[in-house]
């Protein structure tokens, strides 16, 4: 709290030439242009997936060991982060606090608002390198470079086939189950 409240009192000298944000500390405005030029220094020494800032490297090695300490109390589901334990606890309340100024549609986080923003902006500022296409979420744009790439990330823990899109492993995952996503009400 104590170097919180500093941030409020301390001259702010390093300016970031992209977004004018102020900063303190040179780090700090290091590592924010880590996000600006899409550079991603820490990487994971298990499966070397990479990442702009140190934190959430390490907030990531919980996938390898498992770890998910925060608990709903609620249901009982567990979370690895608590500001995503946070957001699942709207799945009980109900809660959207997070209103479109344009259109009154609500959000239960701020980042699907501003993905939502760009419906009535039109905005799509992550484009392929290769062909060119353009992406609202830096995410997809991610996923459609498999297709460039030929990356196949995802893989069948039963038969080793591959994937470039995670959805499609998990649709493939039912052929092992042999689960049914749709059931015909006339014949089952």
């Amino acid at each position: 709290m104590k170097q919180h409240l500093g941030m409020h009192t301390v001259e702010h000298t390093y300016s970031c030439v992209v977004c004018n944000r102020m900063f303190k500390e040179i780090r700090c405005l290091k590592v924010l242009q880590h996000v600006h030029t899409g550079e991603r220094p820490y990487f994971c020494d298990v499966c070397n997936k990479t990442f702009s800032y140190k934190s959430s490297l390490k907030i990531y090695l919980c996938v390898h060991i498992g770890e998910h300490p925060y608990p709903c109390d609620v249901c009982n589901k567990t979370f690895k982060q608590q500001q995503h334990l946070n957001v699942h606890q709207s799945v009980h309340t109900g809660e959207r606090p997070y209103p479109c100024d344009v259109c009154n549609k609500t959000f239960k986080q701020q980042q699907h608002l501003n993905v939502h923003q760009s419906v009535h902006t039109g905005e799509r500022p992550y484009p392929c390198d290769v062909c060119n296409k353009t992406f609202k979420v830096r995410k997809d744009l991610k996923v459609h470079q498999h297709i460039h790439t030929g990356e196949c990330p995802y893989c069948c823990d039963v038969c080793n086939k591959t994937f470039s899109k995670k959805v499609n492993l998990k649709v493939h995952k039912l052929v092992h189950t042999r689960e049914r996503l749709y059931r015909c009400d006339m014949c089952n």
